[in-house]
């Protein structure tokens, strides 16, 4: 057999090895993808095949893509749809931000912003915009329509802490809350605040120490004005330097101790 039959016979065999082996890994994403739940967001990596494969991973999913099974999110991020008679629904507000939630089963963030607002109850409203409280500085991000921006937490974060710290969140940006006022969003978080038991309320206010004065200020005629004893007051009130007023547009009605923190309304003192 001359050398120019023998080179063109290991192409062939090299390229028929290099078929099978193409269609070998898509069945198997294939196979791992069907038992993903839908809404779960995914990257090559979850697959754990070889580097020298990532190219036959990346075709797979870029023809399942073109078939309908999965969508893409973002370059390298894909997710199984959750089909109804509507259409298909997007991930959820987690699945999209995963990656800065957590990382090698360790929290490094948590959902904040209108997602927690929607699912405290002080919003109806559900945007694009997710906000994530993290310890370390970043830029905002987008992923297909949605933005993923970051704010500042001083705290650690835990899965102890992370829905005293939602509502913290929510008292610092109470102004901010999308389709309801401060002084409604304040009658539903005293409703919150109020159902914690005694070991949260501690944590809440533990919590709100790393928090700006106003925050602090706020959350301290909550409590008060919910019937907390000084157990808890009296940490916060230590916090504050007691000649600084906080102007914040929340009436007396809603708030009858307000001033008893030197919160009041910006139109008057």
């Amino acid at each position: 057999m001359s050398r120019f039959l023998r080179n063109k016979r290991d192409i062939l065999l090299s390229l028929h090895r290099d078929n099978d082996t193409i269609m070998n890994i898509a069945k198997e994403i294939n196979r791992r993808i069907s038992g993903f739940p839908e809404d779960y967001v995914f990257t090559a990596s979850d697959f754990k095949i070889e580097t020298r494969n990532q190219y036959a991973v990346a075709k797979a999913l870029n023809r399942m893509v073109k078939s309908g099974k999965i969508s893409k999110l973002a370059k390298g991020r894909f997710y199984k749809p959750r089909k109804t008679q509507f259409g298909d629904l997007k991930p959820s507000a987690y699945q999209i931000a995963k990656d800065y939630i957590e990382r090698d089963g360790k929290l490094i963030g948590y959902i904040t912003g209108y997602s927690a607002y929607n699912a405290l109850g002080l919003t109806s409203q559900i945007s694009s915009y997710i906000q994530i409280g993290t310890n370390k500085s970043r830029r905002s991000i987008k992923r297909e329509k949605y933005t993923i921006s970051f704010i500042m937490q001083q705290n650690p974060i835990t899965k102890k802490n992370i829905e005293i710290l939602r509502i913290l969140d929510a008292i610092r940006f109470i102004r901010e809350i999308p389709s309801t006022t401060p002084n409604d969003a304040c009658i539903r978080l005293k409703e919150i605040i109020r159902d914690l038991n005694d070991e949260q309320k501690g944590l809440l206010v533990k919590c709100a120490m790393k928090y700006t004065n106003y925050v602090r200020a706020l959350c301290g005629a909550v409590l008060e004005d919910i019937g907390c004893n000084d157990n808890f007051l009296e940490p916060i009130r230590k916090s504050l330097n007691g000649v600084t007023d906080y102007k914040l547009p929340i009436s007396e009605s809603v708030l009858p101790t307000k001033t008893n923190w030197r919160i009041y309304e910006p139109s008057r003192k």
